[in-house]
């Protein structure tokens, strides 16, 4: 078993489905994309650099997508709480995946870091 998978395997339904799904679109959306762990997260990179992180709320268990360079995107579904530069899309999962929200907004991270 691969490091990267210990994450996704102790998540409980509906999320680990939800991650699990996530992580196909995220590995799917650029070529050059690998996936490692970092924080004990799931960490998307682009060269070396991350782009993206799968985490969830602590308190409502939510999974969200974590856009190291939130900062510079301009989503109105985009959240930054307290963070000063990286922002959140929470997903709902126990609904259908906004895929068109979640592509456009991989899309928009991933031209910033192969600029």
């Amino acid at each position: 078993m691969r490091s990267t998978d210990t994450f996704y395997l102790k998540q409980e339904e509906p999320n680990k489905s939800c991650f699990l799904a996530l992580r196909a679109i995220i590995l799917k959306s650029e070529e050059t994309i690998e996936e490692t762990v970092k924080y004990g997260m799931p960490c998307f990179c682009i060269k070396g650099k991350p782009v993206f992180y799968l985490w969830f709320d602590k308190k409502t268990t939510a999974p969200y997508i974590l856009f190291v360079d939130g900062l510079l995107l301009d989503h109105p579904l985009l959240e930054s709480g307290s963070r000063k530069k990286m922002k959140v899309l929470t997903i709902d999962p126990t609904k259908d995946l906004p895929l068109h929200t979640i592509n456009e907004l991989l899309n928009m991270a991933i031209l910033l870091k192969l600029k």
